[in-house]
């Protein structure tokens, strides 16, 4: 039997089949993982800061006494790595892969770390960037996580489909910016999320705006933010706003991410506590 897609408009049964849940596809984890809650980290378009958002979001968490890990899924344009500095390979035992540990103790696995070459480009299709997204779910020993953040890659295509369908993901935080197409790409993520019956936990839009360090004012670069009236619209209840701050760029481009002490997701964090509830 095919896969299911879970939209029966485009089945070929015709609703000739038993009716099969989400819970029905999951792959199980590894054998040396407990993780508690799983959280995908998506946007609808490229280049809107999203691998920066998930690392970010990682070091609140792990900050605030989480045990926190990070899958890439962004197989072909993985960055987690260069972000937090890390250069060790995974170790291997026979029956499991394990992940590195970040100097502050964010654990992570992305395809760049199994690279002999970090600048090597992975070309492959499809199914087998899909297939390898699941391998780093059910092959790699993770430990004792109270979250696993997946860096989404972006769109809604082959890899963000088999991340939804295998992996237990309770909610999605979805990146953009302030940009004319933002309720387009806001709407699409949660047209996805809807179909998958995934809650969508909060919108954050990075670029949202630069404080002047003269005059502490804020510049809206891209004009005035309209995400809280985009989330209301969608029933979103959490929005947080990444001001446009150099000091972020300097620290990715050094492995330095975890250094930054600025706190930008106070809304995302009450909506990922509401998991616990």
């Amino acid at each position: 039997m095919t896969e299911c897609t879970h939209d029966c408009s485009t089945c070929g049964s015709n609703g000739n089949c038993e009716k099969q849940t989400r819970e029905d596809f999951l792959k199980p984890q590894n054998q040396y993982s407990n993780i508690k809650h799983v959280i995908a980290v998506m946007s609808g378009k490229g280049g809107v800061g999203k691998s920066m958002v998930t690392s970010l979001l990682a070091n609140k968490l792990n900050k605030e006494g989480y045990k926190v890990g990070i899958l890439d899924a962004d197989i072909t344009g993985p960055s987690i790595p260069k972000a937090f500095g890390i250069i060790d390979k995974p170790k291997a035992s026979p029956d499991a892969l394990f992940p590195v540990k970040s100097k502050k103790g964010v654990e992570i696995m992305s395809a760049n770390l199994l690279l002999d070459d970090e600048s090597e480009p992975i070309i492959w299709r499809g199914p087998v960037i899909a297939g390898a997204v699941e391998q780093f779910w059910t092959d790699v020993a993770w430990g004792e996580l109270d979250y696993l953040l997946i860096d989404m890659p972006p769109g809604t295509g082959d890899v963000p489909l088999t991340v939804f369908q295998s992996l237990p993901v309770e909610g999605i935080v979805v990146v953009t910016s302030p940009q004319d197409l933002v309720t387009l790409i806001v709407e699409k993520a949660v047209k996805m999320a809807n179909k998958i019956e995934i809650p969508i936990i909060s919108i954050v839009e990075n670029m949202s705006y630069f404080v002047c360090p003269d005059c502490g004012k804020k510049h809206y670069i891209y004009g005035e933010s309209h995400i809280d009236e985009v989330a209301y619209s969608f029933g979103i209840n959490y929005v947080d706003k990444m001001p446009i701050d150099p000091t972020i760029a300097s620290l990715t481009d050094e492995g330095l991410i975890e250094e930054y002490n600025e706190d930008n997701f106070k809304a995302t964090f009450k909506g990922i506590k509401e998991l616990d509830q």
